[in-house]
């Protein structure tokens, strides 16, 4: 494997790790692109050396197991752990950009993301009688829209010239301004501006596209990217529509799920499908898109001594249905049917869900085409016990025990079906999907948030000199009284047993995130009304009055604590609050003896 950073001091470790502090320094030129990327990897496949040289998760990783067949080119994702002993630093811009970026979009300290470029062709020369090579860009940012996109630009013409092509990219992408949540960017590559929107955590969740940029007499004309990180939906989901609503479930209880794929595309691609039902909420868990056997958690995650991680691993070679037939849910998916096929295969699982017997479609041609270039819709897989999953030619279908506990929406499948039959583009069939799992999302967490904002004191109660009073505890057994009468049945027409799901859903790794999320957001503006409280008070002078140093002093550190975090962007407060609180701060030293000064404000 060959690395190709840019940053010249990292560039001949072929390393994922974080360079020294004299190697950052050294590397300072290179900071942009660090801001996108950690590093372009080059992983060719050698019939003698291959062994030898894929010694790394990441080479096994960028290459389709045996069972795939992919011939020409292909275009994957994985995600790998980070080795703890060589765990990035966590700089001012990581905080930055994730202080004002989306939970499901911030940048993951203790993972990497690699973009894969695979191509597979026929060549005599070579002694294995094909040339196999990929072109992995590996970053922490879950762009895999923005960055399938660069690679579809880079990696066919690396291919005819590969090193000064890389180097030229290289040296563009250092040239890009930083991404900043909420800002319009034109990123100039090859020839190509590519312009893209860098989602923000103030942005409105429904689908948009982004914001015109204000260079607009630009040359070429940018090609606009629709989205920096969604998927189309409904081209993933075309296999397991009549389950989506079981799989959402499944995602939101945290369940082990493994999705058995023909190919690292569509192994990856359900995979990301599947993590983004539950946006806005974060998904909490573990996800592989792409996992081989060859993975350095292999035996972590196939062992039968403990029960099954709380992961979603994508996989292709078959042998995983044997290794992982413990596991409690498998979504086996087979090849995608012909054009042809579309119609009758989604008619058919229409009409076994009791939605009637919908006309077969005649695909026109320029839906045939558009269905053919992205992948066709197969015949839905059917539930099936995991007793059934035996051999290793097991068929399609979704093996699991589990039983929903919301009914099926029917309504969304029959205009689904009806977007087929009008041949509505699939953009339209994708956004009402993706709308329908944002609102049952909302409808389930919206009871959550109206429950812990009732936890948070009163503002009447916070007062400048004393000590904040304490949010409240979470109380299940209260929460799920609060149903009855604020439930998830005043925004959402789905029946069921939602009870049931918000208990088992209180044992996921989710609630924990979400709930140390919003009690850390909560603690924090609980700081903050403390300091605009501190700094509206007009009495500091008289209170200062009868205390003792001590106390003036600890008074003078917690406001530089809280300074100090809401300079760095972990308290929601005013600029104006900033200015007045390190005013006070200056009064207070004021009034202290010398020493005490000397020792607060050092020389």
């Amino acid at each position: 494997m060959d690395a190709l950073s840019g940053a010249g001091p990292r560039r001949a470790r072929c390393s994922l790790g974080a360079a020294s502090p004299g190697a950052r320094a050294a590397a300072a030129p290179w900071a942009r692109f660090s801001a996108w990327l950690e590093c372009v990897c080059v992983v060719t496949f050698d019939l003698e050396l291959g062994q030898a040289l894929e010694k790394s998760s990441i080479c096994y990783l960028s290459f389709p197991d045996s069972h795939s067949g992919c011939l020409g080119d292909t275009q994957f994702s994985f995600r790998i752990r980070q080795c703890s002993g060589q765990r990035s630093p966590w700089h001012a811009e990581d905080r930055h950009y994730n202080s004002g970026a989306p939970m499901s979009l911030q940048r993951e300290p203790a993972h990497y993301f690699g973009y894969v470029y695979f191509r597979q062709v026929k060549d005599s020369s070579v002694k294995r009688g094909y040339f196999q090579k990929s072109l992995v860009l590996v970053s922490r940012l879950p762009f895999v829209r923005l960055f399938q996109a660069l690679l579809s630009l880079i990696a066919p013409e690396y291919f005819s010239k590969p090193a000064p092509c890389l180097e030229a990219v290289c040296s563009e992408i250092d040239e890009w301004p930083a991404p900043v949540p909420g800002q319009t960017l034109n990123l100039p590559v090859m020839g190509v501006v590519l312009q893209v929107h860098i989602p923000s955590r103030v942005d409105k969740p429904e689908y948009s596209p982004p914001k015109p940029c204000s260079h607009e007499n630009l040359l070429p004309a940018p090609v606009i990217l629709s989205s920096v990180h969604e998927l189309d939906l409904f081209r993933c989901f075309q296999p397991v529509l009549t389950h989506v609503q079981t799989l959402w479930e499944l995602m939101l209880l945290g369940e082990p799920l493994v999705v058995l794929a023909p190919s690292p595309a569509v192994s990856s691609e359900l995979v990301l499908a599947l993590i983004s039902c539950l946006q806005p909420l974060k998904f909490c868990c573990d996800y592989r898109p792409y996992f081989t056997i060859h993975d350095s958690e292999f035996k972590e995650f196939t062992t039968r001594t403990q029960a099954p991680p709380n992961v979603v691993l994508g996989v292709t070679n078959p042998f995983f249905i044997k290794t992982l037939q413990h596991w409690p849910h498998i979504l086996r998916v087979g090849e995608p049917k012909m054009a042809g096929e579309v119609g009758l295969s989604f008619a058919q699982g229409a009409r076994g869900l009791g939605l009637g017997a919908p006309r077969v479609l005649s695909c026109g041609t320029e839906v045939q085409h558009r269905v053919c270039s992205v992948g066709d819709l197969p015949k839905q897989v059917k539930l099936k016990k995991p007793s059934r999953l035996k051999t290793l030619d097991t068929k399609p279908g979704l093996y699991t025990a589990y039983s929903a506990h919301l009914h099926r929406d029917k309504a969304l499948l029959k205009r689904l079906l009806k977007g087929l039959q009008k041949k509505k583009p699939w953009d339209t069939q994708t956004a009402l999907l993706r709308r329908h799992l944002l609102e049952l999302t909302q409808s389930f967490i919206i009871p959550l948030e109206h429950y812990m904002a009732s936890l948070m004191p009163l503002q009447k109660n916070i007062t400048a000199w004393k000590t904040p009073p304490q949010i409240r505890p979470f109380r299940q057994d209260d929460f799920l009284r609060s149903l009855e009468h604020a439930g998830p049945q005043l925004t959402c027409i789905l029946k069921g047993d939602w009870l049931g799901l918000y208990r088992r859903f209180f044992k996921s790794p989710h609630f924990d995130g979400w709930y140390r999320q919003r009690h850390k957001e909560m603690a924090q503006k609980l700081e903050a009304l403390h300091l605009e409280a501190i700094c509206e008070a007009q009495n500091i002078e008289t209170w200062m009055k009868d205390k003792s140093e001590v106390e003036v002093v600890d008074l003078v550190l917690k406001l530089r604590e809280k300074l100090v975090q809401a300079q760095g962007h972990q308290l929601p407060v005013k600029e104006a609050t900033l200015q007045r609180a390190q005013l006070y701060i200056e009064t207070v030293i004021g009034s202290l003896p010398k020493d005490l000064q000397a020792v607060l404000c050092p020389p």
